[in-house]
């Protein structure tokens, strides 16, 4: 322990072998069995499937998702998932490599954001508060866009705050690495990549009276990069599809924000739990970090702390107001938050005051109870996804850790606490994945059917399913007629001529028991309703949790 705590405190370690350790210790973490589980649905399988459309059409300006328009989000992710199926295949690790890449990286920026800000020691604090935070590194081993925007954005508000110290040597380089960065978040989330360093920034200029920093900020110059980058995707996908501007940047952003056509309203107090359970165990500390940031935000330091602050608690305020919420959104609000708990560890190496004491407590006891209730979770009759020796594994690496922090917390050994609960997130990063994910991932994948599928349908069958599954086209690599309810599928269902392919169950009931095979995935729900409205019997093929796969030959 004591080699370890003396790592850790030491304030003079070069900062490649800070690098190299960050590197081995969270690679492994983020890139181990990356390809072991299916694709979950929806998301990980839509992110897979339109970069495999673009791969196969050579058309890598207007994304498809089962053939039909899909202008939800924009292009930097699929761009990213092409060039990895390019490089690996087809497969699962590939679909999932850029974004486990983008979770690391964000990492390994943290620590280069605390070092040079506050220190070396804040630095890898920081690093290994973000790495060992356990939502964080599930989220970055799914292909979703948001650990991508999460790095693009943490590199570009990084960059500012790196850039408006005032005795930065290279100032003009983060300036000019700021606005790359933005324009990355454009291409990979769309406006907030514009929204939030704006708003960071001028709010962080108003409340820190430091306006002069205008004027060394490369404005013109920033702002003729910035468009260079983001702006010819968008010139070029709108020439080819005039529809696309008003579904994007109308539909998708200020209706997404201000109304609940999506369907994802949650109350406004929603990303409070998240955010506890995401970032667990260093999400009890976030008041500690955020303590006296306002007091000295006119000391040097203090002034860098206040932009984390304004950071952290802008986007999560701006998220918390929307009435479109999803618990990744609030992903880009980890390193920040990282960053001021890293420096408020290492300010308190001598001794935790009142209040880190505090939390140190009610964390110890939170995660006893956390272990007491994971493992006897799936002995419940309701628990069909987890296993017992899955609950045993992971609630007991909670009770260890609770233990841990009640005896270190006591002791007031604040960097032994430190060490053990790194250890002990760390040993949970490395088992998740071959004992709950594992458990779960059936479930919520259609890969098994749909292989079924790909092996037994020839060129003439017709291949359907109620409602879109993502997962079927990935997995078959064919176009899928989509039965009843449309979902995303309805704007571009519009475009064109896809009658053919968007159709009621009474429609298709005549394409049953026609002179055609067909392959068919629905719910076992559903069932009895469609076997009521066809002729030709239903021969089931297989079935994983709640979904079923059947023919009519």
């Amino acid at each position: 322990m004591k080699f370890i705590t003396d790592f850790l405190t030491d304030k003079e370690s070069p900062a490649r072998k800070d690098l190299g350790f960050i590197l081995i210790v969270f690679g492994v973490a983020f890139f181990q069995f990356l390809g072991h589980n299916p694709l979950f649905e929806p998301d990980e399988a839509r992110y897979a499937e339109i970069p495999r459309e673009m791969l196969e059409r050579g058309d890598f300006i207007t994304p498809l998702l089962n053939h039909v328009k899909y202008f939800e989000k924009p292009p930097l992710l699929y761009w990213l998932n092409a060039l990895s199926f390019s490089l690996f295949g087809r497969n699962e690790f590939a679909a999932r490599f850029a974004c486990a890449m983008a979770g690391l990286l964000t990492v390994l920026i943290t620590y280069h954001i605390g070092r040079t800000l506050f220190g070396r020691r804040e630095g890898l604090f920081a690093a290994l508060i973000l790495g060992s935070s356990t939502g964080f590194l599930i989220q970055g081993r799914i292909n979703l866009t948001d650990m991508l925007v999460t790095f693009c954005m943490t590199a570009c508000l990084g960059c500012f705050a790196i850039a408006v110290r005032d005795d930065e040597p290279r100032r003009g380089l983060y300036c000019y690495l700021g606005y790359i960065f933005a324009a990355l978040a454009v291409l990979a989330k769309g406006l907030i990549g514009i929204v939030f360093p704006g708003a960071v920034i001028f709010l962080y200029l108003l409340l820190g009276k430091r306006w002069r920093l205008l004027k060394e900020m490369r404005l013109a110059t920033g702002t003729i990069l910035f468009l260079l980058i983001s702006a010819p995707w968008f010139i070029l996908v709108s020439q080819r599809n005039p529809e696309f501007a008003w579904f994007f940047f109308i539909h998708e952003h200020f209706e997404r924000f201000l109304t609940k056509v999506h369907g994802r309203y949650e109350p406004i107090w929603f990303f409070i739990p998240v955010l506890l359970g995401t970032m667990i165990p260093w999400s009890f500390f976030i008041p500690t970090g955020l303590k006296g940031v306002w007091r000295e935000r006119f000391s040097v330091t203090g002034r860098q702390a206040l932009y984390l602050a304004i950071w952290a608690i802008f986007i999560f305020a701006f998220f918390s107001k929307s009435d479109s919420k999803l618990v990744p959104y609030i992903l880009p609000v980890f390193p920040p938050l990282a960053l001021l708990m890293g420096r408020a560890f290492v300010r308190q190496l001598d001794g935790p005051d009142r209040l880190m004491r505090i939390e140190g407590y009610v964390l110890s006891v939170v995660l006893t109870i956390l272990g007491v209730g994971v493992c006897i979770y799936p002995l419940l009759p309701q628990a069909r996804d987890v296993t017992p020796l899955s609950g045993l594994v992971v609630g007991s690496i909670f009770l260890v850790e609770g233990v841990a922090v009640f005896a270190m917390n006591r002791r007031g050994a604040l960097a032994a606490l430190f060490v053990s609960l790194c250890f002990c997130s760390y040993l949970l990063e490395l088992a998740g994945p071959l004992t709950i994910m594992n458990d779960v991932a059936p479930t919520r994948s259609t890969k098994e059917l749909s292989l079924i599928v790909r092996e037994k349908a020839g060129p003439d069958a017709i291949i359907a399913s109620f409602g879109h599954e993502q997962g079927l086209p990935f997995y078959t690599q064919r176009r899928v007629i989509t039965v009843g309810g449309m979902g995303e599928l309805e704007f571009g269902s519009k475009q064109g001529d896809q009658s053919a392919w968007f159709i009621d169950a009474q429609q298709f009931s005549r394409i049953w028991d026609g002179p055609k095979p067909v392959f068919l995935l629905f719910r076992l729900t559903d069932v009895d309703g469609f076997r009521s409205l066809v002729k030709t019997p239903i021969r089931e093929l297989a079935r994983t949790g709640k979904k079923v796969l059947v023919t009519n030959r």
